[in-house]
């Protein structure tokens, strides 16, 4: 492809996307070629949609099948996670000036600001794709781009067993603890597949039940006919128009919520949440950033006590309000699985996460409170 051609396409088009851009695309590639079948046209137009109106150099890697990651770290090798870790993907990118261009271009087609000024941007795609991109000198070695690609279907704990992520009795254990309505977290590091567990598990509630999931973006896809999304939202190019998760929470409890489902909890919007589960909301779920189930008190304690909220306060709450911890993790092979379970139980004012099964190929292990879940999935159902 002609990079005069490319340079007049970038000139002529505007930073956002719009819907007549293929017909400008084919107008500018009639004008440089002069007179061509329909075919060429459109077979030039589809090359140049992809290098300025979609992710250029990284479209074709967006769209191989099993890549969820595509990662760029200045200019070199591009890499990518297709569930087994990061590997190289084959396409290298050697210009910092096209990989800074085409940051921006994408940070732009999202309404985000970035250049020396704002040199960081955290954006979704209209097709899901989560970016974030951070300029020089904040990244030394040069554009960093990171583009999360959203699940192309949703995923069910039996596609979770196929896929060798959780043993069959394990997804029973599962499926028990959506039916009893017990308020439950996924739990995992950066990565280790969170949503894509809480996903399965949301597909295993009864078609009847109206779910309302508030995320900062759009990423769970539950196998369920009655979902409603509620979508925060970050300030503008002029810092207005954010919408916090906290108050799409608020919001949520007024939409007459079978069960409020929250994407992932890492700030004020605990506080909500706690409080929704100590009021009559129950089977309600979200994630949260922890590598291991006991560490899982104290990350509740640290977001909550950041929002106002006293330690006593917060285990009360959560004593009384969640119920189960459902822990995922990425394997020294990159491949993510459910890991184990446990129940939150308070002794002395304060919560503690107590391991109740660990799920492994070969099946469930019993833990110390393994009777306690016990019981508390006949309650439920």
């Amino acid at each position: 492809m002609s990079r005069l051609l490319l340079d007049e396409v970038r000139r002529e088009l505007p930073a956002v996307p719009g819907p007549d851009d293929l017909q400008h695309l084919a107008q500018i590639v009639r004008r440089r070629t002069g007179p061509t079948g329909t075919d060429g046209v459109w077979d030039a137009v589809g090359q140049l949609a992809g290098e300025v109106l979609g992710a250029g150099p990284l479209e074709d890697l967006l769209h191989t099948e099993g890549v969820t990651d595509v990662l760029v770290n200045g200019p070199g090798e591009v890499w990518i996670d297709r569930g087994r870790g990061v590997e190289p993907s084959g396409v290298i990118l050697s210009d910092e000036s096209t990989i800074r261009a085409l940051a921006v271009r994408l940070a732009a087609s999202c309404g985000r600001r970035l250049d020396d000024a704002s040199p960081y941007a955290d954006a979704r795609l209209a097709d899901g794709t989560r970016v974030h991109a951070v300029l020089p000198p904040v990244s030394p070695q040069g554009t960093c781009l990171s583009l999360r690609v959203p699940p192309r279907r949703g995923f069910t704990l039996d596609r979770l067993v196929a896929l060798g992520a959780l043993p069959a009795d394990g997804a029973d254990l599962l499926r028990r603890l959506v039916a009893a309505r017990l308020a439950f977290v996924v739990i995992g590091g950066t990565g280790s597949g969170k949503t894509s567990v809480l996903s399965a598990l949301l597909s295993a509630v009864e078609p009847g039940e109206r779910l309302v999931l508030v995320e900062d973006a759009a990423e769970l896809r539950p196998e369920t006919p009655h979902v409603v999304r509620l979508e925060a939202r970050v300030p503008n190019v002029e810092g207005v128009g954010a919408v916090a998760l906290d108050a799409l929470v608020r919001q949520a409890l007024r939409m007459r919520p079978d069960r409020l489902v929250v994407g992932e909890v890492r700030g004020r919007e605990v506080v909500d949440l706690l409080a929704a589960l100590n009021t009559g909301h129950s089977g309600g779920a979200s994630t949260v950033h922890a590598n291991r189930l006991e560490h899982v008190p104290a990350r509740f304690e640290a977001m909550a006590t950041a929002a106002g909220l006293d330690r006593a306060a917060t285990h009360a709450q959560l004593a009384a309000g969640l119920d189960v911890v459902v822990a995922v993790a990425r394997g020294p092979d990159g491949r993510r699985r459910v890991t184990g379970a446990a129940v939150l139980q308070g002794s002395d004012g304060l919560v503690r996460a107590v391991p109740a099964y660990g799920f492994s190929s070969e099946g469930l292990r019993r833990g110390p409170a393994a009777e306690e879940l016990e019981r508390r999935l006949a309650a439920g159902c």
